[in-house]
């Protein structure tokens, strides 16, 4: 089950809000477009298709990135630590 600052990452990426609690009725929109109630609670079943369509794109990005470098990820790992 997805968490509520999930959902709003989601939903207001650039983020802007501020929440008390864990209900739409804690969420304050300071410097952001207001989301309704409807947009917050759907959110919840939308959030778990969502982060596996983020994670299998980054992934994609990742192998091809490794691809074009011609290196394995155990080799990148090398590098970067």
């Amino acid at each position: 089950m997805a968490k509520s600052y999930e959902v709003l990452g989601m939903l207001i990426p650039n983020g802007g809000y501020v929440q008390t609690g864990e209900t739409y009725e804690g969420i304050q929109f300071l410097e952001c477009e207001p989301i309704t109630k409807k947009q917050y609670t759907d959110g919840f079943a939308q959030y778990d298709a969502w982060k596996s369509e983020q994670d299998t794109t980054k992934a994609a990005k990742k192998a091809a990135l490794l691809e074009r470098l011609g290196i394995t990820e155990a080799e990148a790992k090398l590098l970067l630590g």
